[in-house]
């Protein structure tokens, strides 16, 4: 017996605004309900002892420690930018002043 009926594929159609033929919700009624088995046999596993994961292989933190370094001067920073004022990067306005 099918999990899914045809009524129930046209209902879900039309709750998502989708135009399904007729021969289009006989195959996903199949194609859905094949979905709907495969589901239902994940959730038959004995897996009582096993537990919940995120990964199906641990993870290590691969980053570098977070230590302070020294970084570049003030001058070093603005003398690569195409404008600067007040030891500060000029970037053109982009939105006007509210009157």
């Amino acid at each position: 017996m099918s999990a899914i009926s045809r009524d129930e594929v046209a209902h879900l159609a039309r709750l998502a605004r989708l135009a399904v033929t007729e021969d289009e919700l006989d195959r996903f009624a199949g194609q859905l309900d094949g979905i709907l088995q495969s589901v239902a046999r994940i959730g038959e596993v004995a897996a009582d002892d096993i537990p919940p994961t995120s990964h199906s292989v641990p993870l290590t933190n691969v980053l570098r420690a977070d230590e302070p370094e020294p970084s570049l001067g003030r001058d070093a920073v603005l003398a690569g930018a195409p404008d600067s004022a007040e030891d500060r990067f000029r970037v053109p306005r982009i939105l006007d002043e509210e009157e």
